[in-house]
């Protein structure tokens, strides 16, 4: 039996007295199925990506307990290895958008226990220009949004939803040019928003995208050309394969490859942090890091 090695990572910024609980609720879980458990703390913004970064081979695993920010810091880091660890994500954030799409119980320790009781699954992860995202990235009325949200609302609205702030302001979207190359084919369009996304959650809301899938080699890119609230509502109960009638508001189209384009420099949200902009190029990495997820009972 080899000597079962993981890091844990969690975020140092998320109050004191709820770090302790976080880390009570999961590191007995998993000590008690691993050899050896690392555990660090990210104290400044890039720590998890320079901590994945130095990954040595012995680490099997990389458990992560943090919100969507210490994720996408994490698979930063890890996408960019050679010998890339399986990672488990700890729901421990705001939103834990990737966690979702999982299907990983939202409780810590029940989380702790279904993934070190779980299985592996290969997950796409998501290149743009040279950094990587697992859930969605957007410009637009997504982008204007997540900016609005300031840190302190976020703690107390908690699960605020990016889109229920997108409808209110969505009066003031404005539509823009956009240029896409959309595997190999070029389109000229204006638009209000647009999604390229991996995932299917964006502030705990699921987005029903008929084919969505984390593991199929493709991108699931949204257009959006209207600020009509009826288009964005609908978009939130659309059920599946409806899409079809979405050809004036929406058009959805799979793809591995998209080149975005805008005539001035728009700001992006990429898994919920605003720190990159237009252009883009952004690719499919087919099946590029293992998951842990939850046993189907």
């Amino acid at each position: 039996m080899s000597h079962r090695k993981a890091l844990l990572i969690h975020n140092g910024n998320a109050g004191n007295k709820n770090i302790e609980k976080a880390l009570g609720a999961v590191v007995p879980v998993l000590s008690q199925s691993l050899d050896e458990v690392i555990i660090k703390q990210t104290k400044k913004k890039d720590d998890a990506y320079h901590f994945c970064r130095s990954i040595d081979d012995s680490i099997e695993t990389v458990f992560i307990l943090g919100g969507d920010g210490t994720v996408h810091q994490c698979i930063n880091g890890i996408s960019t290895l050679e010998r890339r660890p399986a990672v488990g994500i700890l729901p421990g954030g705001t939103c834990n958008d990737f966690s979702r799409v999982l299907s990983i119980p939202q409780n810590l320790a029940k989380a702790a226990e279904a993934l070190v009781s779980g299985k592996k699954s290969k997950v796409d992860v998501c290149q743009m220009n040279d950094r990587y995202f697992l859930n969605f990235w957007g410009i637009g009325l997504i982008a204007e949004t997540s900016n609005q949200i300031n840190e302190t609302e976020k703690a107390l609205l908690g699960k605020i939803s990016y889109f229920t702030s997108a409808l209110r302001t969505v009066s003031s979207a404005e539509s823009f040019p956009i240029s896409l190359t959309i595997d190999g084919q070029e389109i000229k369009d204006e638009a209000v928003m647009l999604l390229v996304m991996n995932g299917q959650y964006i502030g705990t809301n699921r987005i029903p995208l008929p084919d969505a899938s984390i593991c199929d080699g493709l991108l699931d890119i949204l257009i959006c050309r209207s600020t009509n609230l009826s288009a964005l509502r609908e978009l939130m109960n659309m059920e599946q394969g409806t899409i079809e009638r979405f050809t004036g508001e929406l058009s959805y189209v799979q793809a591995s490859r998209v080149e975005i384009e805008t005539d001035t420099v728009k700001k992006a949200d990429t898994d919920g942090e605003v720190y990159t902009h237009t252009p883009a190029v952004i690719q499919v990495l087919p099946q590029h890091i293992d998951m842990l997820n939850p046993r189907n009972e």
